[in-house]
């Protein structure tokens, strides 16, 4: 199982993130996109990434909104896992 971050780890990764917040033991964004074509293709680049990790986000989709929601379900919060996917999602145009 996947060990969990603490506090100061959490806040120290956190810094390096533009536009991602922790909320609990969520690690969240939400992307605007121009319509609701954009938005489902920016959900289908999320794919490779995620499969590629092994660890996948929780996405809710609203007209051109995209919410993604990462934590370690198993492990039950926020681990390097979670980080790792964020960068590589917050690479994605």
């Amino acid at each position: 199982m996947a060990q969990l971050l603490t506090e100061a780890e959490i806040q120290e990764s956190t810094k390096v993130l533009s536009g991602w917040t922790v909320e609990g033991s969520k690690l969240e964004i939400t992307r605007t996109f121009k319509d609701f074509i954009q938005a489902i293709e920016f959900v289908n680049k999320l794919v490779e990434p995620a499969e590629s990790a092994g660890h996948h986000p929780d996405i809710e989709i609203s007209y051109n909104k995209v919410k993604i929601t990462l934590t370690t379900h198993d492990a039950g919060g926020l681990t390097q896992a979670d980080f790792d996917l964020a960068q590589a999602i917050s690479q994605i145009n």
